[in-house]
């Protein structure tokens, strides 16, 4: 059953647990002006009686860059796993703006609704250009060789400088991607998630096997999209997050340990003991 066959026919319903709209031309009507971006309430998730998720409640705010810590296996992936759709919550609300209750929607309408994913390992098209890869990721028609033969607008075409150079590859728009570094590539895909216009974008370590250099610009990229987007990242680089963080949660053992700014989270004896004191 398609999407718009299983939604109520008000288009501005109220929000209420179990209930996703559209607006009237077909789009997720995101409504954040009576609270935040992303929002989960008592979310429980469990893979052969271990609770990956206990009853997690967090709220971003739009445009906020937030931080995501903690130890391995504090429920960090599964988190992002449950908002993007890829895995299904035993318990609990996850709501994208006032009205729409992702739990309803497949993957794929998750991330064309405006919720963007980056995972750790780069995942772009090396034989391709950079400017290819970006175009890719703009055309409606994803099989390769319609991306590439489809005919960019001169709004696209101003999009496409746009975001290379805020990822800062306009000098090497015409290089195959397989020729980038590491970190070069890392701002590839976040640049291919930018040209779908994502409202909320979660980034997974980004800076892992970066080098200095590349931990820094990444740094300034992240830093230079909150505002314009909600931007939630998960790392473990506690230099790098002291960098870019105005407010850290800390999960242990599926739910938010802590909360705060990064000299509140370091002062706090519960996150030293169990993940800054490792």
């Amino acid at each position: 059953m398609k999407l718009l066959d299983r939604l109520p026919k008000n288009p501005w319903a109220t929000r209420q647990p179990g209930r996703t709209v559209l607006d009237t031309a077909g789009a997720l009507p995101l409504d954040t002006s009576h609270g935040p971006v992303l929002y989960l309430e008592g979310v429980s998730v469990s893979f052969d009686g271990f609770k990956a998720l206990n009853d997690l409640t967090l709220d971003i705010d739009e445009g906020e860059l937030r931080c995501i810590i903690g130890p391995n296996g504090a429920g960090k992936t599964t988190m992002m796993d449950v908002i993007t759709g890829k895995t299904r919550p035993d318990s609990g609300q996850v709501f994208f703006g006032q009205l729409i209750d992702l739990l309803q929607l497949s993957e794929h309408e998750i991330a064309q609704g405006g919720i963007g994913r980056k995972f750790q390992k780069p995942t772009v098209f090396e034989m391709l250009t950079v400017t290819e890869n970006l175009e890719l990721a703009m055309a409606s028609d994803k099989s390769v060789w319609a991306s590439l033969f489809f005919k960019l607008s001169s709004e696209q075409r101003d999009r496409i400088d746009e975001v290379l150079e805020l990822i800062r590859l306009s000098s090497l728009r015409q290089q195959s991607a397989g020729a980038l570094s590491h970190g070069q590539k890392q701002w590839l895909e976040i640049g291919m998630l930018l040209m779908q216009n994502p409202r909320v974008l979660l980034v997974d370590e980004p800076v892992a096997g970066m080098t200095h250099e590349e931990t820094e610009r990444t740094a300034e990229l992240l830093l230079s999209l909150a505002g314009r987007h909600s931007v939630i990242v998960v790392e473990h680089d506690m230099a790098f997050v002291r960098s870019i963080a105005r407010k850290v949660t800390v999960l242990h053992q599926g739910s938010v340990l802590a909360e705060g700014s990064m000299d509140e989270i370091q002062a706090n004896p519960k996150v030293v003991e169990v993940y800054l004191g490792e």
